[in-house]
């Protein structure tokens, strides 16, 4: 068992709040982008790919954001719902915002990076009247992002959301999700990070995203007991904190640490294995499994996306979960 309960009364098992856009990821690999002709069109947006991760492993999965007004934004919706996913709450933006693009390039297994346009994006439009409170009372769970938390009127949609949350005893999840584009500064960064960590239940993030967030702490050895020890002040029962290859390690608030599972994987690209991470290390949660094998299902989730050319599409179910850690297990993963 770990230390969240969940309401079993509540129809909804998980809802994801912000970024909604589109992933564009290079056909042509371990060439850079200025050599890339084609790319392939998938859902993106660490929000958007958990929920799809959470739906993909069965879970009743709703979404709260906007898009464009645009065929991209149609997309979304389209895809969303193609994975069952409820986008009542999804509004169509009218400002004349557009649909966030995110290229991707892949030089290698190791060498990969993401151009973005975020100008006047939708997402970032969402604004405090979009969060429906009915339908977080109705939610066991929900997930915010960093990224929302960049600029208003998002920012404050999400605080609302978290208020929401904690007046109807919803669990609540916050994955770091850093992005240095929509950001002013590090110290507005660090300061609105903060803000939303201390209202929240459940944090994931990679060691350099909670050393932004701890900007103004005395952690100057980034250590990861100084972190969750200052996150267990607030209200946090589990921090996670990833180390890509190396793996992860969570801390509960009761003083117990576990140290992640890894896998072996053929990388294809980097991108895709924190919101596979986060997707399935909730549904271990949810289940009432303990810490360890939720954040091995985890480990498993994201060697299985970042063996794919998509992030979103190749969300991985139960089925394929096991399937992978049992051929490990054999001595035939790679």
């Amino acid at each position: 068992m770990n230390n969240l309960t969940f309401d079993s009364r509540k129809p909804t098992d998980f809802i994801a709040i912000g970024r909604l856009c589109i992933d564009l990821n290079a056909n042509e690999i371990n060439r850079p982008m200025e050599e890339t002709l084609t790319f392939t069109k998938y859902v993106g947006g660490s929000p958007a790919n958990i929920a799809i991760g959470l739906s993909r492993l069965g879970m009743k999965t709703g979404f709260i954001g906007r898009v464009a007004d645009d065929q991209m934004g149609r997309f979304i919706v389209g895809y969303l719902e193609q994975n069952q996913i409820d986008t009542s709450q999804v509004i169509i933006d009218q400002s004349g915002s557009v649909t966030g693009l995110a290229f991707t390039e892949i030089k290698s297994p190791t060498e990969c990076s993401i151009l973005m346009y975020r100008d006047n994006a939708a997402d970032l439009r969402l604004e405090p009247n979009d969060v429906n409170e009915e339908a977080i009372r109705n939610a066991k769970a929900i997930l915010i992002s960093g990224t929302a938390l960049a600029k208003s009127p998002s920012r404050e949609a999400v605080f609302l959301a978290l208020d929401y949350a904690r007046r109807h005893g919803v669990v609540t999840f916050f994955d770091l999700d850093y992005r240095p584009y929509t950001w002013t500064s590090p110290e507005e960064t660090a300061i609105y990070y903060k803000l939303a960590a201390e209202k929240c239940d459940v944090i994931f993030g990679t060691r350099e995203e909670f050393d932004r967030m701890e900007r103004f702490d005395r952690n100057d050895r980034h250590d990861d007991a100084v972190t969750a020890r200052r996150w267990f002040d607030c209200r946090a029962r589990i921090v996670l904190i990833k180390h890509g290859k190396d793996g992860s390690i969570a801390y509960t608030n009761d003083g117990q640490c576990f140290a992640g599972t890894i896998f072996p994987a053929k990388v294809v690209k980097t991108f895709g294995a924190g919101d596979a991470y986060a997707a399935a290390v909730i549904y271990g949660l949810m289940q009432g499994w303990d810490i360890p094998k939720a954040i091995e299902y985890g480990a498993a989730a994201a060697a299985i996306v970042i063996s794919s050319h998509s992030c979103s599409e190749a969300m991985p179910t139960v089925e394929q979960i096991e399937r992978y850690i049992r051929k490990c297990r054999s001595g035939e993963g790679e």
